[in-house]
């Protein structure tokens, strides 16, 4: 047989090769990497959410059509770069968007329509569950949305059997296995570290919490088992090697890693599992992951609390809105190019419009920009108004306006991570970027660095993101005969020292970027406004 090292073909032709499936909330990814865990070829398909009924989702349909398109896709590029079909697979691993609500019944549909981390309805319930655990409870957790539906008397939850996130039931389907990786786990119910599994005294004070309402499960019934990282967790069934790949050609028998949220695959796909490591990840949402040397001194409503792929504590701020709004206004620019007849080169148009913001004043000149398509609790939000904001005396300049959009994407991360380095003292070595915001070079960095006074990092795999993430959890599962830890690994297999290139806070932005963030948390009273009058 031919060597498949630095080989892709005859990597992929041995059966050699690793895929990683990763659902965003705007586009399915496949990618396959090789034995050294290098990307080989891959496949998308695009995908919006739906507000149905006032709730934001993606229908079963959507999610299954999805797969088979990113995968069909995936098969495409196979055969395009390298005229061979995928037969068999080394190892799968499945990640999505973290956390929501599925729950589905005996029959093994499910109840009512996938609730993403998107919605803001389950305020009552996370407030109620924050004082009964003592410990702050995220409105889009998954156990959020099961005790909102308890308290809205929602009929469907006395016939729930299992209740997942969309990685788990992707697993699920294609393995029959009702398994969660660690990481995901912490987003349904918060997770003890020194068990990797649900907390019990939670689980137990829900029991007592629900049991007047006689239904004929425990919480314990319902959940997926929590796993770590390198855990085995199934193999890739008949009916599932069908579902995946319409086609036929993919044998079953497949082992799949724990499945894991885009949380736990960005610090991955950054290195940053390590204690005093941390990650931004930047695209429709963004979050920041901070792993942590010690528990906080208290709860903050700003702040979740869940866990590397592996067990470790991680501080996260998660933010609804990141790019949204700022793509929408680049789409204001390409449309104004069409109508001028000048060719479109969206790379072009971005990157001229982010490295225009460079040009622009420290603090923006005066100018706001609120990005909420959505609500957004960590600034107190239930629903969003995007909405521009400026003053006669403002600096109204297309450089000042791409800034006030820039900065607009990493605010109100900036608002919950203050917290953690100004009140809690939290020491970290290193902050990874990765996701759209850093695609083009150097600009979403340099804003990160002034929003967090705190130099950051880009690898030249930022734009891999989650799906290449989890191929590496599938790979870590499957290529780790000295067992090492999932940071000693990840060091010594992937990244071999790789800590990307570094830009420092230049002080003039960190005192602009202060400047523009007491102005917006003045502004939020307009913001909360439009949002009872619009």
């Amino acid at each position: 047989m031919a060597e498949t090292k630095n080989n892709p073909k005859a990597t992929i032709e041995s059966g050699k090769a690793i895929l990683g499936i990763e659902f965003g909330s705007t586009r399915i990814k496949a990618v396959l990497i090789d034995e050294d865990n290098n990307p080989i070829a891959q496949g998308a398909h695009e995908w919006e959410n739906q507000l149905v009924d006032k709730l934001w989702t993606y229908s079963t349909e959507a999610i299954w059509y999805g797969l088979q398109d990113s995968y069909a896709r995936l098969r495409e590029d196979v055969r395009d770069r390298y005229d061979i079909e995928i037969e068999s697979l080394a190892a799968i691993g499945v990640s999505a968007m973290m956390h929501g609500y599925m729950p589905f019944g005996a029959d093994g549909d499910i109840l009512v329509p996938f609730r993403t981390w998107r919605n803001t309805n389950t305020g009552e319930a996370a407030a109620r569950l924050s004082e009964l655990f003592v410990y702050n409870i995220p409105l889009r957790w998954s156990i959020s949305h099961l005790y909102q539906a308890i308290l809205d008397g929602e009929p469907h939850v006395k016939d729930i059997k299992f209740l997942t996130t969309l990685a788990g039931y992707i697993h699920w389907q294609l393995t029959g296995k009702k398994v969660l990786g660690v990481g995901d786990a912490s987003g349904m119910l918060p997770v003890d570290p020194s068990t990797k599994t649900y907390c019990a005294d939670m689980v137990k004070k829900f029991d007592d919490l629900v049991a007047p309402e006689g239904y004929p499960w425990k919480l314990a019934d319902i959940l997926p088992e929590s796993i770590v990282a390198g855990e085995p967790a199934g193999c890739l069934t008949e009916d599932g090697a069908r579902r995946l790949d319409v086609s036929g050609h993919l044998k079953p028998g497949v082992p799949f890693c724990p499945p894991e949220g885009d949380a736990g695959t960005g610090m991955v796909a950054t290195n940053a599992v390590l204690q005093r490591t941390g990650n931004v990840s930047a695209g429709t949402s963004s979050f920041s992951m901070i792993v942590l040397e010690k528990e906080l001194s208290r709860p903050y409503e700003m702040i979740d609390m869940v866990t590397t792929p592996d067990g470790s504590l991680v501080a996260m701020v998660h933010c609804n809105n990141c790019t949204s709004d700022l793509n929408a206004w680049v789409g204001i620019f390409k449309e104004y190019q069409q109508l001028l007849g000048v060719p479109v080169d969206m790379n072009e148009i971005f990157g001229k419009l982010y490295n225009a913001a460079l040009d622009g004043q420290p603090d923006c000149g005066g100018l706001l920009s609120y990005n909420y398509f959505s609500g957004e609790p960590v600034t107190g939000l239930a629903e969003g108004r995007p909405l521009f904001v400026r003053s006669s005396t403002d600096k109204f300049n297309l450089a000042n306006f791409m800034r006030a959009n820039l900065y607009a994407s990493v605010a109100v991360l900036k608002i919950g991570n203050d917290i953690l380095f100004n009140e809690e003292n939290v020491e970290v070595d290193r902050i990874t970027g990765h996701g759209g915001l850093f695609k083009t070079p150097g600009v979403g960095q340099r804003v990160l660095a002034a929003a967090l006074d705190s130099p950051i990092s880009v690898m030249e795999t930022a734009g891999e993101g989650g799906a290449w993430g989890i191929a590496l959890l599938a790979a870590y599962a499957v290529n780790n005969p000295r067992r090492l830890s999932l940071p000693g690994w990840l060091n010594e297999c992937v990244f071999l020292g790789n800590t990307g290139s570094e830009i420092a806070p230049a002080p003039e932005d960190v005192e602009g970027f202060n400047r523009y963030i007491e102005r917006y948390k003045r502004g939020l009273a307009v913001e909360k406004a439009a949002v009872d009058a619009l």
